[in-house]
């Protein structure tokens, strides 16, 4: 709980992700490569914030850290035999890239939800987006989203237009398999699909109407 607290306020230096990530490819005789540039919410631009959202979590500001729903299709279509896929949200993500390891078993994921309350509860859904687009794994050796701006377009996060952001967010699933730039014909297709329903959102988060209704409704239950 040391950790979560302390991460609310101080920048994520490592994650066990970019260590084992260092192990791996030194055991493949590859060169290490870190990259990774913390940086404010603020120097993230709002259409990449909006893409990871379009991309892999619609309910982000709706949900208290996880989408029973998304869970519930996932449960399905795996039980169905359709090609196997998750049902994490951002916060799970952040959970599990800043606190765990990577896995399937059953202590893993109930360490994850264990983290993901924790920082439901402590730190509001900007923190939860700002370390997330700090910590995320967006290429061989790139974390972040400055560092991934950087390595795939040669700019600052700050600068990411909608269709650079949804090529990074296209990437999210397999960043170690998917390439941003130049994209292949999966990922150009997916990236079609990530800035249609970005259009359908808008031009960027509405974190301010979530902290208003999440007050709103804190103060009902008081009453």
């Amino acid at each position: 709980m040391g950790f979560v607290l302390l991460y609310k306020w101080v920048p994520v230096p490592v994650t066990p992700l970019m260590l084992i990530r260092c192990v791996e490819q030194k055991a493949d005789g590859k060169t290490m490569t870190l990259k990774h540039n913390w940086v404010g919410l603020e120097e993230i631009s709002p259409k990449l914030q909006l893409a990871v959202v379009c991309s892999e979590d619609q309910n982000y500001l709706k949900h208290f850290g996880f989408d029973w729903l998304a869970i519930e299709k996932a449960l399905k279509d795996n039980n169905k035999g359709k090609k196997l896929r998750g049902g994490s949200t951002i916060s799970q993500q952040t959970a599990k890239n800043v606190f765990l390891w990577s896995g399937r078993n059953f202590v893993r994921k109930g360490l994850e939800a264990y983290f993901t309350l924790l920082i439901e509860l402590m730190w509001s859904k900007e923190r939860i987006m700002e370390v997330y687009l700090n910590s995320i794994e967006m290429g061989d050796g790139v974390y972040g989203a400055e560092a991934a701006a950087k390595y795939w377009f040669n700019k600052e996060a700050k600068n990411l237009n909608k269709d650079e952001s949804a090529a990074i967010a296209a990437v999210l699933p397999n960043p170690l398999k998917y390439k941003a730039y130049p994209a292949s014909t999966y990922i150009s297709k997916r990236k079609e699909w990530i800035k249609q329903q970005m259009s359908f959102w808008g031009n960027q988060l509405d974190y301010n109407r979530y902290n208003d209704e999440d007050a709103k409704t804190k103060s009902t239950n008081k009453n």
